[in-house]
């Protein structure tokens, strides 16, 4: 995810601060030169994160009909409110996500979401890591030991530990690719995480056909089992799906990188189906292959299924093609963690991208801070389960809607200001709900 840029002619460059004087010439060296097919990779990587493998849970909660609607659901407004931020970037002069909203609620408004976008992107980041580390050196959930892939292979070294693992992917495959100073040039890492994620489609499909040609298909619901589950406890699942749709602060520098800005809403229809069939497809085959027994993490099922040779070489593909995944979507979230950090504390500064001492400084940093943080508190990420339901929240769905009610330059309709309204209620309800019957759910246990 990252902030906005303008649109303006003689702003072109990424990583640019919101400052509405007239801007150096240099910025040109930074050309507009992206294209529709970049800008899918790129949004679609955002979209097809971490957050993929908690599909299939969601399915066991609200059944396969409910599934595709909340899935379908969460898209449709996703792709209203990223409407609203293109039209209101079109009319106004900021260049940041923060400065967007800064023209219509103030430096308050500004601040706001800078501390949205900081709060969760470290947060996404940090629980990237750790995953990365609990894929290739293994875990403990629920009492059971679970060996990583480096450790099935070499047995328990210090070269195989968490650490020095997590230490190599960091400085061999996350820090020449967070190094790239335009997000188009991730088009090509951001295609083969897409990839990767296909791989798993194919896998677990091609796993869920031949189960159910030799009839062992686990039985699937439709709809929920409330003898099993609570209305509230369906509510749960949307965060996941807002999680995994909330792109929204990639929407400007992909936009002005652009040859024609107007391309925009093509390239997010384009990836909001493919993270549509995607998501739907990992969910309904990961069903219908474990049933009632799929984990949170459905790695831990194909962990689990691994009792024979051909088993444990797709389990052995599946991890490491997730893991690789993880690394190449990193960038991406790095990008917008990066503009916004440098905009909170040197506004007034020169463009990050022409800054090469600030800008590798910033970025060597938050590289370090996220692996530390990983390494030493592996279990952080029970804290960011809650993004989904209230940072992530307000910068999906809040401030898009916001700025409409607001509406500033005067182009909001009627119709605008009522599904705003409504966006606002449904964000605000479901995540309140979800909220509250997390909470309680970990007071119980």
């Amino acid at each position: 995810m990252s902030n906005s840029i303008s649109t303006t002619t003689e702003i072109n460059t990424p990583l640019l601060q919101q400052n509405h004087s007239v801007l150096p010439k240099q910025e040109d060296s930074i050309p507009q030169n992206g294209t529709i097919s970049g800008a899918v990779f790129n949004i679609s990587t955002t979209m097809v994160g971490a957050g993929i493998m908690s599909i299939p849970a969601t399915m066991k909660v609200l059944g396969i009909i409910p599934g595709l609607i909340v899935i379908l659901s969460v898209a449709v407004i996703t792709d209203l409110t990223v409407e609203f931020m293109l039209r209101f970037t079109s009319s106004g002069k900021a260049v940041t996500y923060a400065g967007m909203v800064g023209e219509s609620f103030g430096s308050v408004g500004s601040l706001a979401v800078k501390i949205c976008v900081i709060t969760t992107n470290l947060g996404v980041l940090i629980v990237y890591f750790i995953i990365l580390g609990d894929v290739l050196c293994g875990n403990e959930f629920n009492g059971t030991t679970h060996l990583g892939i480096l450790q099935q292979w070499f047995g328990i070294h210090w070269w195989t530990c968490r650490a020095f693992a997590l230490l190599i992917v960091a400085l061999f495959i996350m820090l020449p690719l967070v190094m790239l100073r335009r997000v188009d040039s991730l088009k090509y890492s951001s295609a083969l995480s897409i990839a990767l994620a296909l791989v798993f489609v194919v896998i677990c499909s091609s796993m869920a056909f031949h189960s159910l040609w030799s009839g062992k298909t686990q039985s699937v619901r439709l709809f929920p089992d409330f003898s099993q589950v609570t209305a509230l406890d369906l509510f749960t699942t949307v965060p996941v799906f807002v999680t995994g749709f909330g792109f929204h602060v990639n929407v400007h520098p992909i936009r002005a990188e652009l040859v024609k800005p107007s391309d925009m809403s093509i390239a997010v229809r384009l990836s909001l189906l493919i993270s549509v069939a995607i998501y739907f497809a990992i969910g309904f085959f990961g069903y219908l292959l474990f049933g009632d027994s799929i984990m949170p993490d459905v790695l831990i099922n194909f962990d689990q299924n691994s009792d024979s040779s051909v088993g444990r070489l797709l389990d052995d593909i599946i991890r490491l093609s997730y893991a690789l995944h993880l690394a190449l979507v990193f960038p991406i979230m790095f990008y917008s963690l990066r503009a916004n950090i440098d905009e909170l504390l040197f506004s007034n500064k020169r463009p990050l991208a022409l800054d090469t001492r600030r800008f590798v400084s910033l970025t060597l940093v938050l590289l370090a801070f996220t692996y530390f943080v990983a390494v030493e508190i592996p279990n952080v990420w029970y804290f960011f389960q809650f993004l989904g339901s209230t940072t992530i929240v307000c910068l999906s769905f809040l401030f898009p809607a916001a700025i409409i009610l607001r509406d500033m330059h005067g182009i909001s309709k009627t119709i605008d200001q009522v599904m705003a309204t409504v966006v606002i209620i449904l964000a605000v309800g479901t995540s309140g709900i979800a909220i509250w019957t997390n909470l309680n759910g970990s007071s119980a246990d």
